[in-house]
């Protein structure tokens, strides 16, 4: 392990915990938060600055994890993503004597052999690897066959793809760091409730080796090309097998216009918002048709082709680096499209049916309320553009928060763990159609979708109607028994009624009381430690300061436990 670079990164996020905590926990539960408030934009963009130049100075996951968080601009801080998108295209290369040596190495040949031309600048530097343009001589150059036999152009440009100098010992040591920050976020009970952090980092680091091996990528990216081979408005390059190896890998050369270099494609005569509508159909394909996606969309990775002369219509989106992708299980894909179903009947009993069925809720979950919730959701926000969203009136959302506070207060959902990578790129591919069009509708977006799912529904032979059934028959038959049981305990007086706006403002009371008590503490803590201070005894200053900080953290923290 690499102890300095270990340290720094565990440093880095012990500051930010701190700090958070400070800020917007215990001077806001004491009565600061216009300060907290006040301050918030400047010490987010601080955070985000440190971040972006150590992760640029250190490379390895920080970078990933930048990139990630850059492209959430449809729910972090505008301060923070933009702070943090520099990472897309900031990361510095590594020395090409280094590269060439790894590379000479791998293909078991000096480079002019291998290649008839071979750029020293790299085209692009990412966190594991980086990819240098090339050309191949004409006697190797292998020659592809279109689906019909017919022989094509052979591929002569090329780009070679490099994994960085000891990229696996960095990437084990910032996977260490990273646990250390997990195991004490798994400590707070809000998180550890909602996700197992430390089985979602095992889940990342199975990720991350996986996009490490470029054989793995390769046949990735030949099934991403079978899977949209006849597209002519999709572009997935071809793999040069002969020039690949587990940590070099050849491709035919399809970069284009980045996806987020706006100004580029609107001059292109491309329509953005048509990308942005190509990009998440395309998507909803890849999960709903093929159970296969490419599962890191960051604007690296994206490219809008438009052949300079052409028709600007005959534009092509062009896919590239297929290192991390995901497939759907049978489960998951059976949830999402019940939500999708949901989301496009407006169906609220659907929606938390699908939730359950991803496994997205705790146990104690009050079903009833959260469909209740959905369906003013549905009632108050369906058919917004993403623009229209984020300027929805603040009393709007104080009065719906006010309604369903009890849930709002518990939030009864958790983090699966298969759902990490889908999570991960729903999450990045909402920024970006977003950052394409700021008018782009979701509910629009989803409704061919929707429609197409349910048409199967209803059409899907008789497997649907043969499961409806047998529910249908399993509550008819265990009904009079679940009347029985109920008719029982109201005997025996044993039937509990919960009525959940009185529990809430029970929950709410004895927060108020405790928070009360222990403001009394801080305040004689703080009083006695500051008389010492001014009597220079500062140990016992020091101890009395300590069970002030102490005690405001206890009450801020702890929350009564539902019953």
């Amino acid at each position: 392990m690499l102890r300095a670079r270990y340290r720094r990164i565990v440093f880095y996020f012990t500051r930010v915990i701190i700090s958070l905590l400070w800020w917007e926990v215990i001077l806001r539960g004491i009565g600061f938060r216009h300060l907290a408030k006040r301050t918030r934009e400047k010490r987010l963009k601080r955070i985000a600055e440190n971040y972006r130049m150590m992760a640029v100075e250190m490379g390895g996951v920080l970078i990933k994890v930048g990139q990630f968080l850059s492209a959430r601009v449809d729910v972090l801080p505008e301060v923070v993503t933009e702070e943090l998108a520099g990472l897309q295209d900031e990361v510095p290369p590594a020395d090409f004597a280094e590269i060439r040596c790894l590379a000479e190495a791998e293909l078991g040949a000096p480079l002019s052999q291998r290649f008839a031309h071979f750029e020293e600048e790299p085209l692009a530097a990412a966190s594991l690897g980086q990819v240098h343009r090339a050309s191949l001589k004409p006697p190797p150059t292998p020659v592809c066959e279109t689906g019909d036999g017919e022989q094509e152009e052979p591929i002569v440009a090329v780009v070679v793809k490099a994994q960085r100098p000891n990229i696996e010992q960095i990437i084990r040591t910032d996977l260490a760091a990273l646990r250390t920050v997990g195991r004490w976020l798994q400590r707070y009970r809000p998180i550890s409730r909602r996700a197992d952090v430390p089985a979602l980092l095992d889940e990342f680091t199975r990720i991350l080796f996986e996009e490490i091996d470029y054989l793995a990528e390769g046949r990735n990216a030949e099934t991403f090309y079978a899977n949209f081979e006849g597209r002519p408005e999709v572009r997935v390059p071809r793999v040069i097998w002969p020039f690949t190896t587990k940590r070099v890998l050849t491709l035919e050369d399809v970069y284009a216009i980045k996806i987020t270099d706006y100004e580029a494609i609107s001059a292109a005569g491309v329509d953005k918002a048509q990308v942005a509508r190509r990009l998440f159909d395309t998507y909803m394909e890849q999960i709903f048709d093929h159970e296969f996606f490419h599962a890191d969309p960051h604007p690296g990775n994206l490219f809008v082709e438009a052949p300079p002369g052409e028709d600007p219509s005959d534009w092509r989106l062009v896919f590239v680096d297929f290192g991390m992708v995901g497939r759907i299980p049978p489960n998951t894909r059976a949830g999402l499209r019940e939500g999708v179903i949901a989301i496009g009947t407006q169906d609220a009993r659907r929606v938390v049916q699908a939730y359950l069925l991803l496994g997205m809720l705790l146990p104690h979950a009050d079903l009833e309320l959260l469909e209740q919730a959905e369906a003013a959701a549905f009632d108050r926000f369906w058919g917004k553009s993403m623009s229209e969203l984020v300027e929805i009136d603040f009393q709007e959302m104080h009065e719906f928060a006010k309604e369903f506070r009890e849930l709002i207060f518990e939030m009864p959902f958790q983090v699966p763990q298969d759902l990490i990578l889908l999570g991960r790129c729903v999450a990045i591919l909402a920024g970006m159609c977003t950052g394409l069009d700021p008018q782009f509708n979701l509910w629009e977006s989803i409704m061919p979708f929707a429609r197409k799912l349910l048409a199967e529904e209803v059409t899907g032979g008789w497997e649907h109607w043969r499961d409806e059934a047998i529910e249908w028959v399993k509550t008819a038959v265990f009904l009079p028994k679940r009347l029985d049981r109920v008719l029982e305990m109201v005997e025996r007086g044993k039937l509990d009624v919960r009525v959940p706006e009185l529990s809430g403002h029970l929950r709410r009371v004895e927060i108020g009381m405790r928070r009360m008590v222990y403001a009394l503490i801080f305040a004689a803590l703080l009083m006695g430690g500051v008389q010492l201070y001014l009597a220079d005894k500062y140990v016992a200053t020091g101890v009395l300061f300590g069970g002030a900080f102490l005690s405001l953290v206890w009450v801020l923290l702890t929350r009564p436990r539902r019953h």
